[in-house]
């Protein structure tokens, strides 16, 4: 069985692989200070909460955060007996090689989501990822990684607003009922979800254009089901394109190594 993880800078998902499908997902926090034990004692706790008894012979990790890292390589050394691959680092092959300016550190997320959306939707894609930042990947022809756009999230935006204006409340992101709100809340959350679907719009027909092709979008990250509720703005949304994609790097270096 496989151990994918995918850490990001709010939640950190474990997700097991079986090979054909995953099992169970579990979701928390990110903090930079939690242990392996700790990471271990939540992990088995869930696990014999939803009676799931698998043997974990190898682990792959994605994290925008570095510093969980080294947690995350004694939890699989000590508890799982394996040494993990971590998405970035040296001895982690990637199907193709992100084409980009030399010596730019791309973001392994963003590599694993580039990784997923080729394998299950082809090549020249825009891959857009609703997470703590928005972030647009571009897929190139053989699927490689050849550069993209960095937005602030929305919940980010949010909570900016929230905290450099006195006055404005902190609101939940959700469809407004009409564009023109007649209270702060509705004004905040119809400001930001439109401004966001335009953002989607615009950066999409711009990449486009600057590249010549129809390119379909392909949504992922935790608000994404939410924008496409609204017009069409994407081809497909996946809600774990992050997980797949870890499970093709890892099929990777396995059939490569």
């Amino acid at each position: 069985m496989l151990l994918a993880i995918d850490c990001g800078n709010t939640n950190t998902v474990f997700s097991i692989w079986d090979g054909e499908k995953f099992l169970c997902t579990f979701r928390t926090s990110t903090h930079h200070s939690r242990t392996a034990d700790a990471y271990f004692t939540w992990f088995s706790t869930l696990m014999r909460h939803y009676g799931i008894h698998v043997d974990i012979e190898e682990v792959i990790v994605s994290s925008t955060v570095p510093r969980v890292v080294f947690n995350l390589r004694v939890l699989s050394d000590r508890f799982f007996g394996c040494r993990p691959l971590v998405v970035g680092k040296p001895d982690c092959k990637l199907p193709v090689q992100p084409r980009v300016d030399a010596g730019t550190n791309v973001g392994p997320d963003r590599l694993v989501n580039a990784a997923g959306a080729h394998d299950r939707h082809g090549p020249n894609l825009i891959v857009v990822d609703f997470g703590t930042a928005t972030t647009f990947d571009v897929v190139g022809r053989d699927g490689a990684y050849v550069g993209g756009v960095i937005a602030p999230g929305v919940n980010l935006s949010l909570e900016a607003l929230h905290m450099s204006a006195a006055a404005l409340p902190h609101v939940d992101i959700t469809i407004p009922g009409q564009v023109v709100g007649t209270n702060t809340v509705a004004c905040m959350q119809s400001g930001v979800f439109w401004g966001y679907v335009g953002l989607v719009r615009e950066i999409g027909m711009r990449i486009r254009e600057e590249r010549n092709q129809d390119m379909p979008l392909v949504a992922t990250g935790g608000l994404a089901p939410l924008f496409a509720e609204t017009e069409k703005l994407f081809d497909w949304v996946e809600e774990d394109l992050t997980m797949h994609g870890l499970t093709v790097i890892s099929r990777f270096n396995r059939e490569n190594s």
